[in-house]
């Protein structure tokens, strides 16, 4: 599994949010614009660009973004201690993981996110005899709730948890609000900046100390961070405050690219 952003993501995702015209960023690296603009585009360049340079001009850490550029993987993330933790990858076009999350005693689950199909959720709540008890949503865009229809028709007694505007009071998360999945808890956190309504949920009291799990949504990348042009210092703001300050061996589950740490990420990624 690839990342989801190369080091030229990292630097527009940037740009975009502190609002710089990309001319701007290529005088900086020492590119003309179809150089900087391929480097954005597809992370490419025939010369090592002046990445110091313009990590000072994006607010970048310097370092970090090299180890980006560099081709950084990461290297300690894993779910198999967490044996009741499975991601469902689908792709309707673009890849989107959503993660099943179930507790051994009850047999309860709990659905983070639908991704573009039903079809594998029902097939693995079938072959562990499970209860699909609650969907929680990380965020309402399209690609992370295109199954909630077929899904919310088959399981009409999960309980749906969002923090979405329009959702009804009783669907709406709170603030620090703790759900029990069986001997599981579930603690929302808001983390709006990509998308208004973003949510980061935090399993917690997996047997056999297992860590702690972080469904992330779009929030942070392994490497990177979901794009939030009208919101980039609230994005990054609440990333700090609400996943980067969790425990160092907390699992992060992003929707997109691969499962990465909350000590990698402090370690490795450029924007924080």
């Amino acid at each position: 599994m690839i990342l989801e952003d190369h080091a030229g993501d990292v630097v527009g995702k940037a740009r975009k949010g502190l609002g710089i015209a990309p001319a701007q960023v290529a005088k900086a690296i020492g590119m003309n614009d179809e150089q900087y603009s391929n480097f954005e585009e597809y992370g490419t360049y025939d010369e090592l660009p002046d990445m110091p340079k313009v990590a000072e001009l994006l607010q970048l850490n310097p370092d970090k973004l090299l180890t980006i550029l560099s081709g950084w993987y990461p290297r300690a993330a894993s779910l198999e201690a967490n044996k009741t933790v499975r991601q469902i990858t689908t792709n309707e076009g673009m890849e989107v993981h959503c993660y099943l999350v179930w507790d051994t005693a009850s047999g309860e689950a709990g659905l983070f996110d639908t991704g573009w199909s039903a079809e594998p959720i029902v097939t693995l709540l079938n072959e562990n005899n499970l209860t699909l008890k609650h969907l929680f949503i990380t965020h309402t865009h399209h690609d992370h709730i295109a199954a909630l229809t077929p899904l919310r028709k088959q399981f009409p007694d999960a309980a749906l948890h969002s923090s979405s505007p329009n959702a009804p009071d009783d669907q709406r998360n709170k603030p620090g609000q703790v759900t029990e999945l069986g001997s599981l808890q579930i603690t929302a956190r808001e983390t709006p900046g990509h998308a208004d309504d973003g949510v980061t949920y935090v399993i917690d009291n997996f047997p056999s100390f297992a860590p702690k799990v972080a469904i992330v949504g779009d929030a942070i990348f392994a490497g990177s961070m979901g794009g939030a042009p009208d919101h980039y210092q609230l994005a990054r703001e609440k990333v700090q405050s609400e996943i980067l300050s969790l425990s160092a061996e907390t699992l992060l589950c992003p929707g997109h690219g691969p499962v990465t740490t909350v000590a990698e990420q402090n370690a490795v990624n450029p924007f924080f």
